[in-house]
């Protein structure tokens, strides 16, 4: 059976004691949710999440009784009967971020019926790939089943609407994209068309809606791994967008589909057909689209990166020194344009014959890879002639035989892509914020364990966009008076997974990359937050 290496374990409970900040007798106003919880001791199976809202700054007043009463206890009120329920749905513990799913801001549309009798919720999740949807559905009913005073617990699952964690102006087509991922190697031949659309039509199986965008326009390979009825793009007359082709329920954009086979033109033509195939398409709403990557770090590969805020990347090698070597130069080009890479897949990797695996190519490329550049993930694809097959037939392996071995590694990396996608979408959206209680600008810039916090002046003075310096002289045009010292940002929105768009009350919009944050003068001795009000997102 293949395997999948990981550099970090499941953790093991999934209920545990009701969060302490539920249980506060200290006074809330009607209608807000408990404070955050702190961190729970043990987290669960993997899964992805929405980030933790912001804590609220009340609390609700204690109901008489415990939600452990024993038998035939009963609810004085609707409010109580909440507050019961609220208590019960904290024992179970989102597993990315620590914290219980009321403080995750999961439960929605919390009804009680009027005989206190019959509890209805809603659970609303980022994606409805989540993995372990089906497990927050069933604990969901058991611990509000529990209560002694419930007859009837109806849950709905739902998930957010599709939208980007990005500031800037995205074009038309991408505005409803909730992931863009990056399947990428320098390497040609490695089989990175196998892994980008096998992996699509993965996430499409775990109930996401799904786009895979082929961008290689010397050598489309889309049009042979899959097969949709209609195999030319139409454009909409009147919107003047690019209607993409489906084929079991993924929607699909390559060269290959627009009656032209293969190009012959030089680079600058091909970085205007790419753009104009993955920006004015009308992709619709979509949770992952993936981008099948072409081989090199030419003027496709950023022309890409600069158009689509990538969410994340992965990245596909097999066993040979040379695709390292290779495959590294793609994995600096991503590190450089500030893209994480979450996963490398290591494509024909081994066989099994007579009760033994061979490796004809040796071992320890994909591994280089993951120690080098500290990727946390890594899945090791066999050699099947059924997988290479697949992408003759038009049918994807995980289609034509979703119970079979390759399949459940690519489940596993669907699985692995849902889930760091959430947290990278969690660390981008809460990298930088201002708390009004103590007027500073709070930094955690992703992948660091580092917190500072800057003056929202200081931040405002050292902008370095052509209105605040002269773009030929280098002279400062803002001077030092020219900013208050009392001045507070009024927004402060993520921009991709590099900088932050920072509105000030004057109208002025600052990008603010974090390299540049990092090197701003910081406040010391700074005052533990009184509040948790955070102006920003």
């Amino acid at each position: 059976m293949a395997a999948m290496r990981t550099l970090h374990t499941a953790p093991a409970s999934f209920i545990v004691t009701p969060a302490p900040h539920l249980v506060s007798p200290t006074p809330t106003p009607r209608g807000a949710l408990p404070a955050k919880a702190p961190p729970a001791a043990a987290a669960t199976i993997q899964s992805h999440a929405r980030p933790p809202l912001s804590p609220r700054v009340g609390r609700r007043r204690p109901c008489a009784r415990a939600a452990s009463s024993g038998a035939g206890a009963v609810v004085a009120s609707v409010e109580d009967a909440k507050r019961d329920v609220l208590i019960a749905l904290s024992q179970i513990i989102d597993p990315d971020f620590g914290t219980d799913i009321v403080s995750c801001g999961f439960i929605k549309d919390l009804e009680i019926s009027e005989t206190l009798e019959e509890v209805s919720f809603r659970v609303e999740l980022t994606t409805p790939a989540c993995p372990v949807k089906d497990m927050f559905e069933e604990k969901a009913n058991e611990v509000v089943a529990a209560l002694p005073w419930v007859k009837k617990v109806n849950v709905t699952m739902s998930a957010q609407p599709a939208q980007p964690v990005y500031a800037g102006d995205l074009p038309e087509g991408l505005k409803k994209i909730s992931n863009i991922i990056a399947v990428s190697s320098c390497k040609g031949g490695v089989g990175k068309s196998t892994v980008a659309v096998n992996l699509a039509y993965t996430l499409a199986g775990m109930g996401a809606r799904v786009g895979i965008f082929d961008a290689d326009v010397f050598g489309p390979s889309l049009p042979n791994m899959v097969s949709p009825v209609n195999r030319l793009l139409v454009v909409n007359p009147e919107s003047k967008s690019i209607l993409p082709t489906e084929y079991l329920g993924v929607k699909l954009v390559s060269f290959g589909f627009a009656g032209q086979g293969r190009a012959i033109m030089r680079g600058p033509m091909v970085s205007g057909v790419i753009n104009q195939l993955l920006t004015t398409t009308d992709w619709g709403e979509l949770d992952y689209l993936v981008i099948d990557m072409p081989p090199g770090t030419g003027d496709i590969h950023l022309t890409l990166c600069q158009v689509a805020p990538l969410t994340a990347a992965v990245i596909v090698t097999t066993p040979q020194k040379l695709a390292f070597i290779d495959v590294a130069k793609g994995v600096r080009m991503f590190s450089k344009l500030k893209v994480p890479c979450v996963a490398v897949v290591e494509n024909m990797c081994y066989f099994d014959a007579d009760e033994k695996r061979y490796y004809p190519f040796g071992k320890g490329s994909g591994t280089q890879v993951v120690q080098q550049f500290g990727i946390p993930n890594l899945f090791d694809l066999p050699i099947r002639t059924t997988l290479s097959s697949s992408g003759d037939t038009g049918i994807p392996e995980v289609v034509s035989d979703p119970q079979g071995d390759v399949a459940k590694i690519f489940q596993n990396l669907g699985v692995c892509v849902v889930q760091q996608c959430a947290k990278i979408r969690q660390q981008v959206s809460t990298a930088v914020s201002y708390d009004r209680s103590i007027r500073a600008i709070r930094v955690k810039v992703p992948d660091s364990d580092e917190e500072f916090f800057l003056h929202p002046a200081t931040v405002r003075r050292n902008d370095r966009s052509a209105q605040s310096v002269d773009e030929w002289t280098g002279e400062q045009k803002v001077q030092y008076g020219d900013v208050p010292e009392d001045i507070e940002p009024e927004e402060i929105r993520p921009m991709g997974n590099y900088a932050v768009s920072i509105t000030w009350p004057d109208g002025f919009s600052q990008i603010a990359p974090y390299d540049q944050l990092d090197m701003l003068e910081r406040l010391v001795d700074v005052p533990l937050p009184a509040t948790a009000a955070v102006a920003s997102s």
